[in-house]
C-alpha cells in the first residue's frame, strides 16, 4: 500500500489500488464482521464505496478496460448492482464517516490521524488521490506508449496529442466528481453516486470523439502493435486478477433485501409500506436491468471497449434512475426517528463497530452502546438537523 501510494505510477496496478482501497475502507473499522469480512466488497477486491466516496480510482478502472481489457483489469465490471444496494443501506454510521470527513478533497480544517485496523498510519491524501487528485498520472500513461509502438507520421501525432489532451479533459471531469461533503443518508448517497456517473459518461464521451479519430487513422500493422500492447498488459494482469471481468456475481445471499430488519427497527405504517414496497420493486427492476449489461467478448479494441464502458455506464445511470425517486418518496413519508432507523440498516447488516466504538472496549459505556445497537442513531439525527 505504502509503495503504490508512494512510487510514481504505483496505482497503475489494479492489484495495488484493490489493496489501498481495502486499507482506506477498514481504517474505521474496529474489526471485520462476524463473517471473516464485508458483504460491501467487490468479488475481485476492492469496493465500491470507501467511506463517502464511491468508485474510488474511476479513472483508472475507466482508462484501463478502454486500453488493455478486462483480462488486465477486471474491477470496472465489478460494479453494479450491488453499489446501488450499498447505497441504499451504506455500511458506514455517523462515527465511521465522521472519521473520513477532513479527507476529502477541498475539505478545509484540522485533518486527525487516521489508523488502519492494525494501528498503521494511513495516508492523509488517500481519498483525495482516489477521487484523481493527479490526473495527469493516469491520462498521459498510454500516449506514449503508444507513440513508441506505432511510430505515427505527422498527421497521426496531432491525433494523438489531441487524445492526450481530451485525456487529460477527461480525468478533470471526474476529479471534479468527488464529493465535498459525507452523504449521511440513503437519498443522499445516491445523488452522490449518480453524479460520479454522470461524471464518467461525460469522460467517455470527451474521449470517444479523439480516440476514433486517431484510431482511424492507423494503417493495420499499427493497429496490431496497439493490440499487442494490450496483450501484454493483459499477460501481466493475469497474474495479480483473480480470473475476467464478473458482471453482477456477488452473492445474493450478500445483498439480499433487508425487509425483517426494516420491518423490526422503521416499523412502516401501511402507507409508508407501500411505498416501501415500490422501492423494492424499482431496486429489483435495476438488478435485473444491469445482469442484462455485461462485458462483451468480441471488444477487442480500444474504441470497441470504450463504447462498452459508455454502455455500461448508460445502464447504471439507468438503474439509478429506476431506484432514486422511489426512494425519495419513501424516506420522505418517514419520521425523523424512523430515518433514523433506516440510516443503521446498513451498519448492522454489516455487524461491525468503528474503531472509535471500538477504543473502549471494555469499559461499561461500551457494552451499554453494544446492548443498545438497534436504537436511534443519535448522531445523525443531530448531524441531518445541523445540516437542515
Amino acid at each position: 500500500v505504502t509503495a503504490a501510494l508512494r512510487s510514481p505510477g504505483g496505482l497503475r496496478n489494479p492489484a495495488a489500488r484493490a489493496a489501498v482501497m481495502t486499507a482506506a475502507a477498514g481504517a474505521a473499522w474496529g474489526y471485520h464482521n462476524h463473517n471473516g469480512g464485508w458483504w460491501w466488497r467487490h468479488p475481485h477486491g476492492g469496493f465500491g464505496w470507501v467511506g463517502p466516496v464511491f468508485w474510488p480510482y474511476a479513472y483508472y478502472d475507466l482508462y484501463d478496460y478502454a486500453w488493455w481489457g478486462d483480462d488486465y483489469d477486471p474491477y470496472f465490471w465489478d460494479y453494479g448492482y450491488n453499489d446501488i444496494y450499498t447505497g441504499l443501506f451504506g455500511p458506514y454510521d455517523y462515527d465511521a464517516l465522521s472519521g473520513y470527513a477532513d479527507y476529502l478533497p477541498g475539505r478545509a480544517g484540522p485533518r486527525p490521524p487516521v489508523t488502519s485496523r492494525s494501528g498503521a498510519p494511513y495516508q492523509a491524501n488517500a481519498l483525495a488521490d482516489m477521487c484523481g487528485s493527479d490526473t495527469r498520472d493516469i491520462a498521459g500513461f498510454p500516449i506514449e506508449q503508444f507513440r513508441s509502438a506505432i511510430q505515427p507520421n505527422a498527421e497521426q501525432s496531432a491525433a494523438l496529442d489531441d487524445l492526450a489532451s481530451a485525456s487529460q479533459k477527461a480525468s478533470e471531469t471526474i476529479l471534479n466528481s468527488c464529493p465535498k461533503d459525507v452523504p449521511l443518508t440513503a437519498p443522499s448517497r445516491l445523488a452522490s453516486m449518480q453524479q460520479r456517473l454522470q461524471a464518467m459518461r461525460d469522460a467517455v464521451g470527451i474521449l470517444q470523439p479523439a480516440l476514433e479519430k486517431f484510431y482511424g487513422l492507423l494503417s493495420d500493422d499499427q493497429k496490431a502493435k496497439v493490440t499487442a500492447l494490450a496483450a501484454n498488459r493483459q499477460r501481466t494482469g493475469r497474474e495479480t486478477a483473480s480470473g475476467n471481468g464478473s458482471c453482477n456475481t456477488a452473492q445474493a445471499a450478500a445483498i439480499a433485501w433487508p425487509g425483517d430488519v426494516i420491518e423490526r427497527d422503521v416499523k412502516p405504517t401501511d402507507a409508508q409500506r407501500a411505498s416501501l414496497d415500490a422501492l423494492r420493486d424499482a431496486a429489483t427492476k435495476a438488478e435485473d436491468a444491469l445482469k442484462s449489461s455485461c462485458p462483451p467478448t468480441d471488444a477487442r479494441t480500444p474504441p470497441a471497449r470504450l463504447a462498452a464502458v459508455e454502455a455500461r455506464l448508460d445502464s447504471m445511470l439507468q438503474a439509478i434512475g429506476t431506484v432514486r425517486p422511489a426512494l425519495d418518496t419513501f424516506y420522505n413519508a418517514l419520521s425523523d426517528e424512523q430515518k433514523a432507523a433506516f440510516d443503521a440498516v446498513g451498519p448492522e447488516r454489516d455487524g461491525s463497530r468503528t474503531a472509535m466504538a471500538a477504543s473502549d472496549d471494555e469499559s461499561p459505556r461500551s457494552h451499554h452502546r453494544r446492548r443498545h445497537h438497534h436504537g436511534p442513531n443519535i448522531g445523525g439525527m443531530i448531524f441531518r438537523m445541523m445540516g437542515l
